[in-house]
């Protein structure tokens, strides 16, 4: 207090200026209606402005929960889809019975954790097995496929990037339906990938989209990329063609998990198919 009052005395001219200052700037407001329409109209401006950062600040920190919000109403709609549905028809004395099967189930998840820039790239996402992540479920975004489910927690899962020198998809091409499957380019440019084994007779383009065929993990017509280049194999009986693929890496945020109902079915009838062989 002792201090204060110390400070007060000392620069007492300073305070006492400000304060006739403050006095003068009133009365020549109060009493001159131009000068106070200018200053109340300047300060609107001012206040305005201020209020509009204000609300942008709030908007930039609530861009986490309407990321959220958007990606859960992304999987609730891709739910509904009719690619996620398996059409089971039956015909019985006479009549068509058609019904839907639901098939595919899509679980929304964040990445927390990617990689491009290795020979072997994991992303690890916020949803694991109680969330009902299970290992081998493919993995999508907004713009294409993304990889595979390879570990999975509780909380948690590591997913095999199609950026990995492992990753193989089954794969088509969307025009003529030819089949093949696509992986990471041998030169790992985190931008290309490679859709080997179609035939030659299938005549593609450089431009003609690569999507998923429906025979692996995902269902059918999942954006890959766009052919860039055609190369043929040697004997001409095949075609390599590399693809620019749809899916930037290096900047994902939401991905999907896709839970394929039927796909345990598959793979134990496969197994046992291959057995007996």
């Amino acid at each position: 207090m002792r201090n204060l009052l110390v400070f007060i005395t000392k620069y007492n001219a300073f305070f006492l200026f400000l304060i006739f200052e403050i006095f003068s700037l009133i009365v020549y407001l109060k009493y001159n209606s131009f000068q106070k329409a200018s200053f109340i109209n300047s300060s609107n401006e001012v206040t305005g402005s201020l209020f509009a950062r204000v609300n942008e600040f709030r908007d930039y920190l609530s861009l986490k929960d309407d990321n959220d919000k958007l990606a859960l109403e992304n999987a609730r709609l891709r739910n509904q889809l009719k690619s996620s549905f398996y059409l089971d028809t039956v015909n019985k004395h006479k009549v068509n019975d058609t019904v839907y099967k639901k098939q595919y189930e899509y679980i929304v998840a964040r990445v927390i954790n990617n990689s491009v820039n290795r020979t072997n790239n994991y992303i690890t996402i916020n949803r694991g097995s109680n969330q009902g992540v299970a290992k081998g479920m493919g993995v999508i975004c907004n713009l294409g496929i993304v990889g595979k489910v390879v570990y999975v927690s509780g909380h948690f899962s590591v997913v095999q990037s199609l950026l990995h020198k492992d990753s193989k998809f089954s794969a088509m091409l969307a025009k003529n339906k030819e089949i093949g499957y696509i992986e990471w380019s041998d030169d790992f440019d985190p931008h290309k990938g490679v859709m080997k084994d179609v035939s030659n007779n299938a005549l593609p383009r450089v431009g003609e989209e690569v999507v998923t065929s429906g025979y692996s993990l995902f269902p059918e017509g999942v954006p890959i990329g766009k052919i860039s280049n055609l190369h043929t194999k040697t004997g001409g009986l095949f075609l390599n063609m590399e693809v620019t693929l749809a899916v930037d890496f290096s900047n994902l945020q939401y991905v999907y998990v896709v839970d394929n109902k039927f796909a345990t079915e598959q793979a134990g009838l496969e197994a046992q198919q291959k057995k007996d062989e």
